[in-house]
């Protein structure tokens, strides 16, 4: 399948008319006359209005830009501000005890958010802490290291709550 180039204009089935803005290798970023910026899977079903067929090179600036916040979020214990997903804010999490006897819990969503972020950066450092140490040996890290693979995997749960993909808990992928 050909790329649609920046400028292309499409008919997107959910938004409507748009026009292409920017592209990745996964997904375009799409202008909709009614409902402002989308992005869009590149496989996504809508028509194509007018293609702009320039040579699209699939490694876009924004592919290269979170790929280096990642190397920095990874090698820093600098924290930028993870968005939670605009559907939860304002939101409230409600926790009902089992004991009709007991009142509820009400929790800004925001504030549980902002906690469950803490308790990534701090194994993100945690991980690197681990990695740089010269008082354990490479078994050692590996060991550790798969500890802390399944703590992500135990808090991936919690990937709901994240406005961006890339900020979200990975664990060990399946085979």
């Amino acid at each position: 399948m050909k790329l649609l180039g920046i400028g292309s204009r499409i008919d997107h089935p959910e938004f409507g008319k748009g026009v292409v803005t920017n592209l990745s290798s996964e997904q375009y970023w799409v202008t909709f006359i009614d409902g402002g910026l989308e992005t869009i899977a590149i496989d996504a079903g809508f028509e194509v209005i007018e293609a702009v067929t320039d040579e699209v090179d699939t490694v876009s600036f924004s592919d290269v830009e979170l790929s280096l916040i990642s190397i920095l979020r990874r090698w820093s214990d600098i924290n930028n501000a993870t968005a939670l997903g605009s559907k939860w804010k304002g939101g409230t999490l409600v926790i009902k005890p089992g004991e009709a006897n007991l009142s509820e819990k009400e929790i800004p969503i925001d504030t549980f958010f902002h906690k469950i972020v803490m308790v990534r950066d701090r194994i993100r450092v945690m991980e690197q802490k681990i990695n740089a140490s010269k008082h354990l040996d490479d078994q050692e890290k590996v060991d550790l290291q798969q500890y802390i693979t399944r703590i992500y995997g135990s808090l991936t749960t919690f990937n709901i709550l994240f406005q961006n993909k890339s900020d979200q808990f990975i664990g060990e992928r399946s085979k």
